[in-house]
């Protein structure tokens, strides 16, 4: 997982950040993606791939494509054309999978997220006396904490005694990945699931998703991650690393739109195990005899048994577009190898421009950190403790978009697909506006 830190020289110019821009082999993608514009008709500074990603060309002309077959065919559709409609959720397998370092019949695109982490903890949630914990970070995404609160009282635990929660070190921002394997050494044997980030959704921190995986197995867990801010950002290998189970969101990194249907990850190693208990639907039946309209759930061999309704195909062709896109850039590797240069060069920017004025929250080593960096406004004993949101509000007025997280964070995340180096020196001499007059 890991990727060398950029060797370049960086220099803190203007010039230099459009020299960087013509010798980028990735500047044409940029052309695939439709940007925002501000008022005065100029392209904004768009660092918020982070919480939704810019729509794709393509994906704009993948979705007319299905409306007008729609309208020519009707119900003929689901079995006509270039993309027919019944196998539709099939054409992004290969994509997805490439994305998250899986085997093309361990990946399917359903549902949302959080609704397939309730359908994943159906299945590899098996609580008893003596095994039912479930490790995750104390500063979860809220709607990851509400899923696993509600599933460990569905099964009659307490989650006071059942949610087992890890933070940072006092003082620290950061999980310790040593933290979290001595907590899975130590409790391992009461711990029925571990469930974390791939990256950590406030920090921007890359989680060891390889070594955590290693311990919980090794103590009888199973280990699942939550990938809605991993997926199109950072490399992974989850076949090779015998993750259980995975889920994403497509919206982000993926570029697919909002609220767009979300991928899943299950292992092979699972596949022909029938016992495991699941929330069964006529998609996850086997397709060869589906049509019988036989009620003896057979489910298919692989992660589309986990399927529980026809695919929504507008949605799906819109991720299409998205996975399209990013394989006219050349994958997921090539798309790494550009962001830890943008990123890079942003990190540079701030650390000359703004020292003592903005904290870096997000790890410098590569191997732990992606597109996004976390910017915390340093403030004073005797500031107003809302100036941090006042000079977030005065880059966004400048044509920055980012977003801001309570109590003084600013997220941004340069994407390799569509950000510039440009966009990175802009950015920098806004913001360092901002902190001068507010």
């Amino acid at each position: 997982m890991s990727t060398k830190e950029s060797q370049i020289p960086f220099e803190n110019c203007l010039e230099f950040a459009r020299k960087m821009d013509q010798a980028d082999p990735l500047k044409h993608i940029r052309d695939e993606f439709s940007i925002p514009k501000m008022i005065d008709g100029r392209d904004e500074i768009y660092f918020c791939g982070n919480s939704l990603g810019l729509q794709p060309k393509l994906a704009a002309e993948y979705v007319t494509r299905e409306l007008e077959q729609w309208a020519k065919l009707g119900v003929k559709g689901h079995f006509s054309g270039e993309f027919p409609w019944m196998p539709y959720h099939e054409f992004l397998s290969e994509g997805s999978a490439k994305l998250v370092g899986a085997n093309s019949d361990e990946v399917v695109c359903m549902n949302t997220l959080t609704a397939n982490l309730h359908f994943m903890m159906v299945s590899f949630y098996r609580p008893d006396k003596k095994r039912h914990k479930i490790l995750m970070e104390d500063h979860a995404f809220p709607s990851d904490h509400y899923a696993v609160e509600s599933q460990i009282k569905f099964h009659g635990f307490d989650p006071k005694e059942t949610m087992l929660l890890i933070k940072p070190r006092a003082g620290e921002e950061l999980l310790r990945n040593e933290d979290i394997l001595a907590i899975i050494e130590e409790q391992g044997d009461s711990i029925a699931l571990i469930m974390l980030p791939g990256v950590q959704y406030y920090t921007g921190q890359v989680l060891d998703m390889q070594s955590i995986t290693e311990a919980g197995h090794k103590k009888g867990c199973k280990v699942g991650f939550d990938l809605a801010h991993a997926a199109g950002n950072v490399p992974m290998q989850l076949h090779d690393w015998q993750v259980d189970f995975a889920c994403w969101c497509t919206y982000k990194y993926l570029n697919s739109g909002p609220g767009s249907v979300a991928g899943c990850f299950v292992h092979q190693n699972h596949h022909h195990d029938e016992s495991l208990p699941r929330f069964a639907g006529w998609w996850g039946h086997d397709k060869l005899s589906r049509f019988k309209m036989e009620n003896q759930f057979k489910p298919m061999k692989s992660a589309e048994a986990w399927q529980l309704s026809n695919p929504p195909v507008l949605s799906l062709a819109a991720i299409r577009g998205s996975l399209d896109t990013i394989k006219k850039a050349g994958g997921i590797t090539v798309l790494r190898d550009k962001s830890v240069k943008l990123t890079g060069y942003l990190r540079f920017l701030i650390e000359n421009n703004m020292a003592g004025q903005i904290e870096i929250l997000t790890p410098s080593d590569t191997r732990y950190s992606g597109s996004q960096l976390s910017l915390a406004v340093r403030l004073n004993p005797d500031d107003d403790p809302e100036r941090g949101k006042r000079i977030f509000d005065a880059i966004e007025a400048q044509g920055v978009t980012g977003d801001w997280r309570y109590p003084n964070v600013i997220r941004v995340a340069p994407v390799a697909q569509y950000n510039r180096f440009e966009d990175a020196f802009r950015f920098v001499d806004i913001l360092k506006n901002a902190l001068a007059s507010h």
